[in-house]
């Protein structure tokens, strides 16, 4: 029994230690610059809005200053009384020089709230390529070439998970160690190995094959559309890859309410629409470990906080030693909220199992303990039929 605990402490450390590895050589520093393109076709952003987010105008205005020869914007929002739309419509008037428009209506094609939302802005896009885009990115200069430049042969989608930054109180850092070292670490480490995941912070499309597949609202066959479009290429033989790097989502302040609420719907999320994987994340995070090694360092005679030391220390300094080498957020507080966060995971991890109502921007989705069944095969056929090969003009990009 001994062997045993030992045997799998030591394979969760090494299975972490492998997610970094992976990680560290697949993810490039904050701030590198996008490779290169031989074309740069034009783009439509499709932004869905609900409400004003924190950092909302700096948030708005970097939409607006890409470098990018052509790009049109198009900002959804379902209310004309939201208090978005003024801020949006400022922003247009306020940069003349760029093609943008606002278009409002709530046209329910699905349960998922932002899906509806971004249907009239698909419809509206101009152009083959088109990015959907949450408000709350912080768009770099060269977002849509970092975007174009993960397409390759095999992509049905490319797309980016959330780079925590700008945390304002210990709360905020604990969101960064659960987007950050945590959730884009284990993603990039999954797209590497085969497995990629689509993330519905930004994700480019070329329309096209969407829109033989029955258009944007076959997305509304699972609960949350970034599932669905993950199941649709999956059938289709076609991946989902991610950029270089994540893109930033400034956070500022943030309560634990706010942080147990959010990982508890997406933990719901993922156990509905992907139970097989969701399961196994019991295991992640240092409270593994712990429990296997410490009975057996009991038992063998060796002390128990030196084991508990040195197991703690196998965990984090690597975590630690990813964050500062890809320029992301670190401060006194990171390993703090990293031990946090470990202690939250198996309560999220069992909110996952519970169905229920949750609440995403004031609108009150209940997500049940039965994965949604798919309808989409005929969708799938049609798409087979309509467009059998992939554009590959950007077949070499990405890392």
């Amino acid at each position: 029994m001994i062997v045993v605990l030992a045997a799998a402490a030591a394979a969760l450390i090494a299975l972490n230690w492998i997610s970094i590895l992976i990680a560290a050589w697949r993810l490039a520093p904050r701030g590198a610059p996008a490779p290169l393109l031989a074309e740069r076709p034009p783009v439509t952003i499709v932004v869905p809005l609900c409400g004003i987010e924190p950092f909302a105008g700096e948030t708005l205005a970097r939409a607006f200053a890409l470098d990018w020869p052509e790009y049109e914007l198009v900002f959804c929002i379902a209310s004309p009384g939201d208090p978005a739309v003024p801020l949006v419509r400022r922003a247009i008037a306020d940069h003349p020089e760029r093609r943008a428009r606002l278009v409002t209506g709530d046209e329910r094609v699905s349960a998922n709230p932002k899906l509806n939302n971004c249907v009239k802005g698909w419809r509206a896009a101009r152009h083959e390529w088109v990015v959907l885009a949450d408000p709350n990115v912080l768009m770099p200069p060269d977002y849509v070439q970092h975007l174009v430049a993960g397409w390759r042969k095999d992509s049905g989608l490319v797309c980016s998970t959330p780079l925590g930054s700008r945390p304002d109180g210990f709360w905020a850092e604990v969101e960064c160690a659960f987007l950050n070292t945590h959730q884009a670490r284990w993603q990039y480490t999954g797209e590497a190995l085969g497995f990629g995941f689509a993330q519905g912070k930004s994700m480019l499309w070329h329309k096209p094959m969407l829109d033989a597949a029955g258009g944007i609202e076959v997305l509304g066959e699972e609960i949350a559309e970034d599932a669905a479009a993950t199941k649709l290429f999956n059938r289709l033989g076609r991946k989902v890859h991610l950029v270089a790097g994540p893109f930033e989502q400034p956070l500022g302040r943030r309560r634990l309410q706010e942080i147990w609420a959010r990982q508890g719907r997406w933990a719901r999320l993922r156990r509905v629409t992907f139970p097989a994987f969701f399961t196994p994340e019991v295991l992640l995070g240092s409270l593994p470990p712990l429990l296997f090694g410490l009975p057996a360092a009991a038992a063998a005679g060796f002390s128990l906080p030196a084991i508990a030391f040195a197991i703690a220390a196998a965990i984090y300094l690597p975590e630690l030693g990813l964050a500062a080498a890809k320029r992301w957020p670190l401060s006194a507080r990171s390993l703090p909220a990293m031990l946090v966060r470990d202690l939250m995971l198996p309560a999220v991890w069992l909110r996952g199992w519970i169905g229920g109502a949750v609440h995403w921007r004031g609108n009150a989705m209940t997500i049940g303990t039965e994965a949604q069944s798919l309808s989409g095969f005929q969708s799938l056929e049609r798409m087979r039929q309509a467009y059998p090969v992939c554009s590959e003009q950007f077949g070499n990009g990405g890392r």
